[in-house]
């Protein structure tokens, strides 16, 4: 049987060139946004390294700390991101900064690690709404029944792992998510929420 290799494709994001193929989902330049407000949480958040959880091919982790001198560690389930992640960071430059993670995201970040900042962009996709992308990978964009599954679950990493003073930001799809996140948010301050060009992004902080 041929294996046709994948067709690597590469996007612009922000001042970073991402390199992805299929099987992750592609670069979306509208969530540089996620990226430009995690920047400048940085400039004021407390010293330590950043964290992105879900981070696919790295590529809104790697624009987020592309201009400080932050460490980063991407975290994904997917052994095809956690690849492109790695390219990518070496590709940009900051290789000497970036680890990759690959593996469920409750188990790879050790109890003693915190970080100054958590950004997350999960699966927010209703499951029953799946088929309605096909071109974008299940495992990426399958939020479960009400879409905030994989979300639940950033913010239950990111409350353990947060350095006192220390956000969150995590895009999901619509307000009405907003609304039912509220109940997962524990000692996480729901402080601001920004409505995107194709999501919605929320700001969080341990309190």
């Amino acid at each position: 049987m041929t294996v046709v290799p994948p067709i690597l494709e590469v996007a612009e994001f922000g001042t970073l060139a991402i390199t992805f193929d299929e099987r992750v989902l592609r670069p979306r330049p509208w969530t540089a946004d996620q990226s430009a407000w995690a920047a400048e949480l940085l400039r004021s958040a407390p010293a330590g390294p950043v964290l992105e959880l879900c981070a696919g091919a790295g590529q809104i982790g790697l624009l987020a700390v592309a201009d400080s001198d932050r460490q980063l560690v991407c975290v994904d389930l997917s052994p095809v991101a956690c690849q492109y992640a790695r390219l990518n960071a070496d590709a940009n430059g900051l290789g000497h900064r970036v680890e990759v993670r690959e593996g469920p995201m409750d188990e790879v970040v050790r109890d003693s690690e915190r970080f100054a900042l958590v950004v997350a962009d999960p699966p927010w996709v209703r499951r029953t709404d799946v088929q309605r992308y096909p071109e974008d990978p299940v495992l990426a964009i399958d939020g479960g029944d009400d879409g905030l599954d994989v979300a639940r679950t950033c913010l239950d990493v990111a409350r353990r792992h947060l350095r006192p003073g220390g956000s969150v930001v995590l895009q999901i799809g619509t307000q009405d998510q907003v609304e039912l996140l509220r109940e997962a948010c524990g000692d996480l301050e729901l402080v601001e929420v920004r409505q995107g060009e194709r999501g919605v992004l929320v700001r969080l902080d341990l309190r």
